[in-house]
């Protein structure tokens, strides 16, 4: 997951990020304000290279460890609690595959050998050497793929992109797919205990959903804190179960030879093939590994994977592939039948917290994510809770999140059981692995200069797996599999609508607007009637004048005695220095620029910019300042440069999009928006 994260951003420097950015700034100017990016159809305009050799500050000695705990929870709770359901998946009977000691190998030496390649080589030693200013995920990655300026490659450019962007539009289906099988498949480790639990498994599930989704609001920060303890007991408890089968049966060991694997393609053809796409299911959350790089760094994730949760996955694996030899009439739920009948109720409500915890870090997540679109412009503006006054990372978009919890009852309700969700889930996946594959290759390539040959083999050999498991995963489109590439494809529609028509009305002002400088020296000249007080004029483009000035000097015919441009500008790296957040310009005598700037992985704050002003010289009374905005009124005509569906798919969300001044932080009292229409 692009994101995932429950708020801890500001772990390793105990504050937001400070990064050296590197602005792109676009004379284009969307309307509306101050809230949306430039035209440019792209995500991140870098000119500084990647870290390729992990530069950043390595935390050190007792603050290492206690980040390593920390990303046990937040990094690692998803694919940690894969051991509920992933063994047995592979043994489904819509597969046809015995409990046979050849097919238990294979698939154990499957498991082994997915794990080391995708999550232990692929993300873990190359992937994540792939950072934007520290920062990981699809979106940051999709953020390094060409350099912008570069004519050659602009339409390559595009369509790398628009896979980016697709794959972080999958990662909806998965935040909605990982809550409703992680928490089901736990609650459903009661049915082992006694058939009694069977008819109460959905409503406690449903239950523990509920009541998940209605606690974001309070934010994370308290629970947060025990979520690396209850994470770490779970991986210690995952080891002691399967140290305790491996002791009756350690030649299982042995299946760490790829031999095991061939041997099972060899036999099962199709079949074992078409098992890939349950084996996958071990793999899932390795996305979090790379998104949440920038939260942690390399180092404690890659000192907790290889110590500590590499070893219990792989225990755990291994002895549920012991515990099925000895047992093949468990293979229902191998997990739970390997716990001791008194540890059973307690391992429930274990798995319970930790699937809990799995599924609170990928709604966090797509808070983030959904942060970083609108930002960025590709989403319209939604309501943004901070839910920590220090840590920045720690949001709640309501929208997004009664979303999440509506599509996660459905999903509970219409599939009914983790297994048949599991139909549903890995397609989403696979095309997102695929993605970060390519688009790390064109990084190596073209950022790194990596030799093309060793570019093609290291990107052949990744897609060779990456599509072995998204042609496997395939046949589960018409069981479910379908789910999360509907979400997607919708996201998707709507994020490249939205950014294509902004950039539509910000090409149609363009042609009218007129040079700042221009007006304001014809202000100086004619010298219209003053006001006492400060008035704001906010709007994107530095160089053109805002419609709302235009217009309040054409119905008042009058301006406040001073008077400030202000324009809030977003970076295309993740954070910006706060030092560099606020520059201040004077113009003319009472008539300043104020350029503000955020990274698309921050929050604009306008009532902290004012207070940043004033160390600069420009001190705000606010009850002596008026905001004016711009408040566009979308005509849908024949005009060419969208097709019509589009116009008004954009003019639906426009409409729902959240108003500037709650987005800005601007006190309302002190708002006045001048209204004009745009045709479309």
């Amino acid at each position: 997951m692009c994101g995932r994260h429950v708020g801890v951003s500001t772990l390793r420097n105990g504050h937001a990020p400070s990064r050296s950015p590197t602005i792109s700034e676009s004379t284009t100017p969307p309307p509306d304000g101050a809230a949306d990016t430039p035209a440019d159809e792209s995500v991140a305009d870098i000119s500084s290279s990647p870290d390729e050799d992990g530069a950043h500050d390595e935390p050190q000695g007792r603050y290492l460890w206690l980040l390593c705990l920390t990303a046990l929870g937040v990094v690692f709770g998803d694919i940690g609690t894969s051991p509920i359901y992933a063994f047995r998946e592979a043994f489904h009977e819509s597969h046809g595959l015995a409990t046979t000691e050849e097919n238990v190998m294979g698939v154990l030496s499957l498991i082994f050998w997915s794990l080391v390649i995708v999550i232990s080589i692929k993300y873990l030693l190359f992937v994540m050497r792939a950072d934007n200013h520290g920062e990981g995920g699809i979106m940051a990655l999709t953020a390094l793929v060409t350099p912008p300026d570069d004519k050659k490659v602009r339409g390559r450019r595009t369509l790398l992109v628009l896979a980016g962007l697709f794959g972080a539009a999958l990662l909806y289906g998965d935040s909605m797919i990982t809550p409703a099988i992680s928490v089901l498949s736990a609650v459903e480790g009661l049915e082992v205990a006694t058939p009694l639990f069977r008819p109460y498994v959905i409503p406690i599930t449903l239950g523990i959903l509920l009541a998940l989704f209605a606690f974001q609001k309070r934010g994370t920060s308290k629970v947060g804190l025990l979520f690396g303890p209850v994470t770490l007991i779970w991986f210690v408890t995952l080891t002691a179960m399967g140290v305790a089968s491996l002791w009756h049966d350690p030649h299982v060991l042995e299946a760490v030879s790829p031999t095991f694997a061939v041997h099972f393609f060899r036999e099962n053809e199709i079949r074992g093939f078409l098992v890939l796409g349950s084996v996958f299911l071990v793999v899932t959350g390795g996305e979090a590994l790379y998104a949440d790089m920038g939260h942690f760094g390399r180092k404690p994730i890659r000192l907790t994977w290889f110590g500590l949760v590499l070893p219990s996955l792989l225990i755990n694996y291994f002895g549920q592939g012991a515990f099925i030899l000895a047992n093949p009439q468990d293979i229902k739920q191998p997990f739970f039948h390997m716990a001791p009948e008194w540890a059973l109720y307690p391992l429930v409500v274990l798995a319970t917290m930790a699937t809990v915890i799995a599924s609170q870090a990928v709604i966090s997540g797509a808070f983030s994510l959904t942060r970083q679109a609108i930002q960025l412009g590709y989403l319209p503006r939604m309501l943004v809770d901070h839910t920590s006054s220090k840590e920045e990372g720690q949001i709640y978009i309501p929208a997004i999140n009664w979303a999440l919890m509506i599509a996660c009852v459905g999903l509970v309700v219409g599939f009914g059981s983790s297994s048949a969700l599991a139909a549903a889930y890995g397609v989403a996946v696979t095309t997102d692995m695929a993605f970060t594959t390519i688009l790390f290759s064109v990084v190596a390539r073209r950022r790194w200069r990596w030799h093309v040959l060793g570019v093609f083999t290291f990107a052949l050999l990744l897609l060779f797996v990456d599509l072995g498991f998204w042609g496997a995963n395939l046949p589960k489109v018409p069981h479910g599999g379908w789910f999360p590439l509907v979400v997607a494809g919708g996201v998707f529609v709507a994020m490249t609508t939205w950014k294509a028509g902004r950039r539509l009305l910000a090409e149609r002002l363009q042609t009218t607007a007129i040079p700042l400088s221009q007006v304001v020296r014809d202000i100086v000249k004619s010298q219209p009637h003053r006001t006492p007080g400060t008035a704001v004029f906010m709007h994107k483009d530095v160089d053109a004048t805002p419609p709302a000035l235009l217009h309040n000097l054409k119905h008042n015919r009058v301006l406040h005695a001073r008077v400030v441009f202000m324009s809030v500008i977003t970076t295309e790296t993740p954070y910006v220095d706060a030092r560099e957040r606020v520059s201040v310009t004077p113009i003319e005598k009472d008539f300043y620029q104020v350029t503000v700037r955020y990274g698309f992985a921050e929050s604009p704050d306008i009532p902290d910019v004012m207070r940043r002003c004033a160390n600069k010289g420009l001190r705000f009374e606010m009850m002596k300042t008026t905001f004016f905005l711009s408040r566009e009124t979308l005509v849908l005509t024949d005009r060419p440069g969208m097709m019509r569906w589009r116009k008004r798919l954009f003019h639906r969300l426009s409409i729902n999009s959240l108003r500037a001044t709650a987005y800005f932080g601007l006190p309302p009292n002190r708002v006045v928006e001048m209204g004009m229409q745009l045709e479309l």
